[in-house]
């Protein structure tokens, strides 16, 4: 492994974190806000939701601005708008106002996490590519290690404003680093073909492959699964398993040391076994975990401590299923890299927020339903993989 691929792969995923951590280091702030700013707890949780939803539908955009202008400049425009918005949500006086800027953020935030990816297809494809993307997943997976931990240090002392300057800090550090340490991997030469009317061409081609499609909601409902264990947690590991906020970021942050320490083995499972292969093996051992674990909870041994383990491993496996879906999801469409992996960005958030609502209507306030939320998922994932991955000639010529 060279420098220079160990650089990029901290350098995107740093760039990939800034707007999860924006999440993440968001969610112990949530009573202080409604406190602070006289709102409901459901109207506190707009403000979450908002950012979420400008996340999702901004990638689109970001995707094919960086296969017509080259990948730097949309991230430019967007962590530079993302850093402005979060100091607008740190000198919000009311809670619409701190909506109006999350959504601003979320639209900031959102390159970050599409290019990233076409980045990752500019230079590699295949192993080599998963290796990368198991690299860049590490780096991202700072964010649910450090980031709650991080913002209750952050509201202890400088109260819930703290974070968004906190995170404004982090973008600008992505911007020196974008500007001085990675090169366009796009050059203008590959760009001439790239227009509105070829993006939305690439959509309708998109969305009228079924392998891209399949791989897509494979990871979409992966992700879907740990997106609903962070809107429950809080909940769940401090209202009803009575952690403090401490106890439950460190709680948060195990599951996410299983996701990238698992994951960096994707580039050598990848070449013993082939990523088609090892996707299949991964979803199916996903699935036996999460579902075992609903099971096991539903007969009554519902600790703390028996959950926690099934979810260690759950999360962990899961660690092999998003980087090796992305890779094999973008395989075959390296000329529309950045729309791919946008229109990916938005399924992705698409699928989780259907499964966050889902979820948040049986809540009652114990871990079944929020255990049951994340079976669904990975069966969802696990029944789409066996119908389809593998039978097509496509996926398996990308092994």
């Amino acid at each position: 492994m060279t420098a220079s691929f160990l650089r990029t792969a901290i350098i995107l995923g740093l760039l990939s974190a800034i707007g999860p951590f924006a999440i993440d280091m968001y969610l112990p702030a949530l009573p202080s806000i409604g406190k602070d700013l006289g709102a409901e707890n459901n109207i506190v949780q707009l403000s979450l939701l908002s950012f979420f939803i400008s996340f999702a539908l901004s990638q689109l955009v970001y995707g094919p601005l960086s296969d017509i202008w080259g990948r730097k400049a949309p991230l430019y425009l967007g962590i530079g708008l993302f850093a402005l918005a979060s100091i607008g949500c740190a000198m919000a006086s009311d809670i619409e106002t701190l909506i109006v800027f999350r959504f601003l953020q979320g639209i900031g935030g959102a390159a970050g996490m599409v290019i990233p990816r076409a980045v990752v297809r500019d230079m590699h494809t295949g192993v080599q590519a998963a290796r990368l993307m198991s690299l860049l997943m590490l780096v991202f997976s700072i964010s649910p290690i450090l980031a709650p931990l991080t913002g209750s240090a952050v509201i202890e002392f400088y109260g819930w404003r703290g974070v968004f300057y906190a995170v404004m800090i982090a973008a600008v550090i992505g911007l020196i680093l974008l500007s001085t340490q990675l090169t366009e991997t796009r050059p203008k030469e590959h760009r001439s073909d790239s227009t509105i009317g070829s993006a939305i061409a690439a959509y309708r081609l998109l969305l009228s492959d079924r392998n891209f499609l399949t791989l897509t909601f494979i990871g979409g409902l992966g992700i879907s699964s740990f997106l609903v264990y962070l809107a429950n947690s809080p909940f769940v590991l401090i209202d009803h398993y009575g952690l403090t906020p401490t106890q439950y970021s460190f709680a948060f942050s195990i599951n996410a040391v299983s996701f990238f320490a698992v994951s960096q083995a994707t580039g050598w499972l990848g070449e013993r076994f082939g990523l088609v292969r090892l996707m299949r093996m991964a979803v199916t051992m996903f699935a036996l975990t999460m579902v075992s674990m609903f099971v096991v909870m539903s007969l009554g041994f519902n600790q703390l401590p028996v959950m926690a383990a099934f979810l260690f491993v759950g999360y962990g496996v899961l660690g092999l299923v998003i980087p090796t879906s992305s890779v094999l999801a973008l395989e075959d469409h390296g000329e529309i890299a950045g729309t791919a992996s946008a229109l990916m960005g938005t399924l992705h958030f698409v699928t989780s927020a259907v499964a966050m609502v889902i979820t948040s209507i049986f809540f009652d306030g114990t871990a079944l339903p929020m255990a049951a939320g994340i079976a669904l998922c990975a069966l969802g994932a696990f029944l789409v993989t066996q119908a389809t991955i593998g039978r097509r000639r496509r996926v398996v010529a990308a092994e």
